[in-house]
């Protein structure tokens, strides 16, 4: 498995420590990749991303719901995955588009032997 750990260190909205979310990336495929979002050592989300053949991508960020991410955290969060992970494209540019989801981790299901 191709494993890459990219860390991004930012000030919280909050008063507090320095927080650091670093992106693990767990597949990558020509038009996709998939980061799991890692704080404290723990996963707090996952990031879908789909580049499309005209040069835009799609990305779905998946948000933990016992995560420590607030909601009013989340623009600084897609503003910053945005410029790291991003360099050619942008939501400005309107090329980057993101849907954001809170949930839970229901389990992995692979087929039966």
């Amino acid at each position: 498995m191709d494993h890459c750990r990219l860390v991004i260190t930012r000030m919280p909205i909050t008063q507090g420590a320095e927080m650091k979310i670093e992106f693990v990336r767990t597949l990558r495929t020509p038009y996709s990749e998939r980061f799991l979002l890692v704080k404290n050592a723990i996963d707090v989300g996952a990031l879908d991303i789909h580049y499309r053949l005209d040069g835009t991508a799609a990305v779905t960020l998946i948000i933990l719901e016992d995560s420590t991410i607030p909601d009013a955290e989340l623009p600084a969060l897609l503003t910053k995955i945005d410029e790291v992970l991003f360099p050619e494209i942008s939501v400005v540019e309107k090329n980057l588009f993101f849907t954001v989801v809170r949930g839970k981790v229901i389990g992995t299901f692979l087929p039966e032997k």
